[in-house]
C-alpha cells in the first residue's frame, strides 16, 4: 500500500491556510492590542486566549455537524469554503477598524475590532475541525502518520510564507519609530494565500468520491476497525476501546500542558533567569521548529516501521530529557549557547514524533462517519491544556521561581508516558515485508 503524495499534499492546503492565519494572528493582534488600541497586558492576553476557549466549544461542535452534513461537494468541503470565505471578509475588517482608530482615536473602532475578532474567531472554528477530518476521510489508517506528517509540513510552510510576507512588507527602516502601523497589505497577502489554497483545493480534490473509496477500503478491511456497528447504524466503541481513547485524550492534554507551558513562557523565562534579550529566546524557539520540520517525514515513516505508540512513547522519553536537560542548562549558564541550540532541535524532534502520530490514533478508533467528532475530542483535550498551562505555569513561576519552568514541563511530558501504556488500541497494523517488497514504500515518497 502506497501513500498518495500529491493528493496529500493538495488535501493539506486546508492546513497550510490556516497556519498561515493563525501565525499572523499570534504575531500581529497583540501588536494592534497594545500599540494602537493601548490596552493593557491583561486585557490584551485575555483577548488573546479567547480563541482556545471558543476552540473548547466550536471544534467538537462542527466537526461532528460536518460528520452528520452530506452535499454534492462532500461533507466537509462546505465548511472549508463556507468558513475560508467568512474569515478572509472579518479579517480584511481589522486592520480599517485599526487604523481608523489610529487616526481618529474614536472608541466605536475599538468596539468594532473586537467584534470583528470575535466573529473572526468563530468563522475560523467552522472548518478547522472539518478541515483537518478531511485527510483521514481519504486516507486508509495504515498510512495516516505518513500522512499527517505531510498535513504537519504544509502547516509549516503556511507560517513560513506568513513570515516571508512579514519580512519583505514590514522591515526594521519602515517600521522603527512609527507612531502607527497599516497593517493592511499584510492581511490582504494572508488572505489572497488563504482563498488560493482552498480554491485549489477544491478544484483539484473530489471529495465525495475520495470518501468512497475510503468507505470501499473499510469495508475491505474489517479487521482494522475498532467500532463495531449496532442495529440502528450507531457506532459504538467496545470498553476497552473506549479506556484506550481517554487515556490517549489525557496524554495528549498532559504533554501539551508541559511543551505549551515552555512555549508560552520562555521568552520571559530566558529575561528573568539568564537576562538574555528576546533575539536569543526566539532563536531557540526557531530552531525548534526548524528541528520539528525536518523531522515530519521521517517520524511518519518510522511510526509505519514501528508503530505509532512506540513513536510517540520515543517522543516523549526524548522531550522530558530535553527539558531537564533545558534547566540544568539554563541554570547554569549564563548565556544561550550550542549546546542549547542542540537541545532545542531535539524538542522538536520529539515533538514532530508525538504530534505526528496522536491525531491518526484518535481517529483510528472510529470508522469514517465519526471522525470529525473524533477530530474534535482531540482539538478538546489540547485546547483545553493549552489553556490551562500559561495560568497554572505562570502562577507556580510567580509565587515560587521561574526556574520550576523545565522541571514543570518535565513532570507533564513524563506523566503522559505513564497513561500512554494504558492506550491498547489505535496504533497502526505494521505487516513485515521480506526482500523487495521492503523497499516499496520508499519508492513512492
Amino acid at each position: 500500500m502506497k501513500l498518495d503524495n500529491r493528493r496529500t499534499v493538495l488535501v493539506g492546503l486546508a492546513f497550510l491556510s490556516i497556519c498561515a492565519f493563525w501565525q499572523m494572528y499570534d504575531n500581529i493582534i497583540p501588536l494592534i492590542l497594545t500599540n494602537t488600541f493601548h490596552l493593557n497586558e491583561t486585557v490584551s492576553g485575555a483577548i488573546m486566549a479567547a480563541d482556545n476557549v471558543l476552540a473548547l466549544f466550536l471544534l467538537p461542535f462542527f466537526g461532528a455537524l460536518s460528520d452528520r452534513t452530506s452535499t454534492k461537494i462532500g461533507r466537509r468541503m462546505p465548511f472549508i469554503l463556507g468558513g475560508t470565505v467568512c474569515a478572509v471578509v472579518l479579517m480584511n475588517l481589522l486592520p480599517i477598524f485599526d487604523n481608523g482608530y489610529a487616526a481618529t482615536g474614536e472608541r466605536g473602532k475599538l468596539v468594532l475590532f473586537v467584534v470583528a475578532l470575535g466573529l473572526l474567531l468563530v468563522a475560523m472554528g467552522t472548518y478547522r475541525s472539518p478541515a483537518v477530518a478531511l485527510m483521514p476521510d481519504v486516507t486508509p489508517k495504515p498510512l495516516r502518520s505518513r500522512a499527517n506528517a505531510i498535513i504537519n509540513l504544509m502547516g509549516a510552510v503556511g507560517g513560513i510564507l506568513y513570515l516571508a510576507a512579514a519580512a519583505v512588507l514590514y522591515p526594521n527602516s519602515k517600521t522603527a519609530g512609527a507612531a502607527h502601523v497599516n497593517y493592511q497589505p499584510l492581511f490582504v497577502v494572508v488572505s489572497v494565500l488563504m482563498a488560493v489554497s482552498v480554491i485549489v483545493l477544491y478544484l483539484t480534490t473530489n471529495e465525495p468520491k475520495l470518501a468512497a473509496a475510503e468507505k470501499e477500503y473499510e469495508a475491505a478491511h474489517p479487521e482494522q476497525q475498532l467500532a463495531e456497528e449496532e442495529a440502528d447504524g450507531h457506532e459504538e466503541l467496545p470498553k476497552p476501546v473506549k479506556r484506550s481513547l481517554l487515556m490517549l485524550l489525557f496524554s495528549i492534554a498532559l504533554w501539551y500542558i508541559g511543551y505549551n507551558g515552555v512555549t508560552t513562557w520562555w521568552t520571559t523565562y530566558v529575561s528573568r533567569v539568564m537576562g538574555q534579550g528576546l533575539g536569543g529566546a526566539s532563536t531557540c524557539l526557531l530552531v525548534a521548529t526548524g528541528g520539528a520540520i525536518l523531522s515530519y517525514i521521517p517520524v511518519g515513516q518510522l511510526a509505519s516501521k514501528i508503530g505509532r505508540k512506540k513513536t510517540i512513547q520515543g517522543g516523549v522519553v526524548l522531550l522530558a530529557a530535553c527539558f531537564l536537560s533545558g534547566y540544568f542548562l539554563t541554570t547554569h549558564y549564563q548565556r544561550i549557547n550550542a549546546v542549547m541550540f542542540v537541545v532545542f532541535a531535539l524538542v522538536g524532534l520529539a515533538w514532530a514524533a508525538i504530534n505526528v502520530n496522536s491525531l491518526p490514533m484518535v481517529v483510528e478508533m472510529c470508522k469514517g462517519s465519526d471522525i470529525g467528532k473524533f477530530t474534535g475530542y482531540y482539538y478538546t483535550f489540547s485546547m483545553a491544556a493549552q489553556v490551562v498551562t500559561p495560568i497554572l505555569a505562570g502562577t507556580l513561576l510567580k509565587h515560587i521561581s521561574y526556574s520550576v519552568l523545565f522541571p514543570y514541563a518535565a513532570f507533564f511530558v513524563a506523566c503522559s508516558f505513564v497513561t500512554m501504556c494504558f492506550v491498547r488500541h489505535g496504533d497502526c497494523k505494521v505487516e513485515a515485508k521480506a526482500g523487495l517488497a521492503a523497499f516499496e514504500d520508499m519508492d513512492a515518497d
